[in-house]
């Protein structure tokens, strides 16, 4: 540690005013600051409050708590691809790898794409350059299919980082996700390579690796084939024919996007969160509740129209992307509620609305996307109203009391 110290002390007179890289000044400060802890203090003359947490070390532990999901998403998106080839036997080191080559490519992507626009934003504001792209550079792979191209992450996440973030201000400013804003843009801009039959299993090889897919190999979504699905009893399958159970969903080994397959991961970067107090229980627990309860009404009045009320509520929650949804996006502390009251009801709609478009809208059958980047938009009204309410409140026990006396 020493060494890495006497390393930026001896470089650092270059990047500071006058200095003949001082241009660069917001990009040397970022790397150090993320090598090293800060040795500067707060000044005399100011009521200041020290805590070992800031904001680098909080993305560090989000960042943590995804690497359940991303490392099974690696042992996944090769375990797919292995039953896509008809194999029979699964290594666990050659599927990991796979895995680690295939998803490899689409983070360095949206890490230098992302990071590189925060950089020149914040060397052209002359600010310090904030670490939230920490976790939205690792977020976006893992809500993309594998198969998305690098070109269009690499667009998505330009846009998502200009529009949804630097243009309001940077981090701790930005209305709405940013990680489900290059998600949205994604859907949006190219439906064809965001959705379907192809794009949930990887059919190539991985920087080399491996063997490619047979041409024509198609497998939906357990989602997917239940919007598509018109009439007798509603079976989902796998890659390779075989029936696939809830079990599969709850584990994880089922087609879908890169890092959001397994509840169990998710629980386990959940109790991750909720241990560090990196994220809000009572927001985790209302997206379930709305969820459950949308789920119950779909069910009980269920229609071969619209094939995905035929799911058990609790079923609603093991698919496609409600759970990673639900403790990692819907908890972002810059777009959520604030209040308590309105993280409860921001949760609760967000579940309900989740499952309402994906019961009811078979042409796009997942509705955590849009039901989170919807509930970032109404936030600040739920709070307002919450706080309205309270003062209300209070000035109608402040005037019975005034009476009394």
């Amino acid at each position: 540690m020493n060494s890495i110290r006497k390393f930026f002390d001896k470089a650092r007179p270059a990047f500071e005013p006058g200095g003949r890289l001082s241009a660069l000044g917001s990009v040397f400060d970022g790397f150090e600051t993320f090598m090293l802890t800060p040795r500067t203090t707060s000044g005399p003359g100011s009521v200041h409050v020290h805590d070992a947490i800031d904001s680098k070390r909080t993305m560090i532990v989000v960042v943590a708590a995804l690497m359940p999901c991303f490392f099974f998403g690696m042992y996944n998106t090769g375990y797919q691809h292995w039953l896509a080839l008809g194999a029979t036997e699964f290594p666990f080191w050659q599927l990991m790898l796979y895995g680690l080559l295939a998803v490899l490519p689409r983070v360095v992507v949206t890490y230098a794409v992302g990071l590189g626009i925060e950089f020149a934003f914040a060397q052209w504001r002359k600010e310090e350059i904030q670490e939230g792209f920490l976790v939205t550079g690792i977020l976006i792979p893992m809500i993309c299919p594998i198969e998305t191209p690098l070109w269009m992450l690499a667009v998505a996440t330009a846009f998502a980082v200009v529009f949804a973030k630097e243009v309001f201000g940077g981090t701790g400013y930005n209305v709405v996700n940013v990680a489900l804003v290059a998600r949205a843009f994604l859907f949006f801009a190219y439906p064809a390579q965001m959705s379907g039959d192809k794009v949930f299993v990887a059919t190539g090889t991985a920087l080399g690796y491996g063997a490619p897919v047979a041409d024509g190999f198609t497998c939906a979504t357990p989602l997917g084939q239940i919007a598509t699905h018109s009439e007798g009893a509603l079976a989902l399958t796998g890659v390779d024919g075989h029936a696939l159970t809830a079990w599969d969903a709850f584990v994880g080994l089922i087609p879908g996007s890169f890092g959001e397959t397994s509840m169990l991961c998710i629980l386990i970067g959940a109790a991750i969160l909720l241990f560090s107090g990196m994220a809000n229980w009572r927001i985790m627990l209302s997206v379930f509740a709305g969820g459950l309860l949308m789920g119950w009404v779909a069910n009980t009045f269920s229609t071969p129209l619209y094939p995905a009320s035929m799911l058990p509520a609790w079923e609603q929650l093991l698919y496609g992307g409600f759970g990673f949804a639900a403790v990692f996006m819907a908890t972002d502390p810059v777009t959520a509620a604030r209040t308590d009251t309105g993280k409860w009801i921001y949760g609760f709609l967000i579940g309900v609305i989740a499952v309402l478009i994906r019961v009811y809208n078979n042409g796009y059958p997942e509705g955590a996307m849009l039901a989170v980047l919807l509930m970032n938009v109404f936030s600040s009204l739920i709070d307002w109203c919450v706080v309205q309410a309270n003062i209300r409140r209070r000035m109608r026990r402040l005037t019975a009391k005034t009476s009394e006396s």
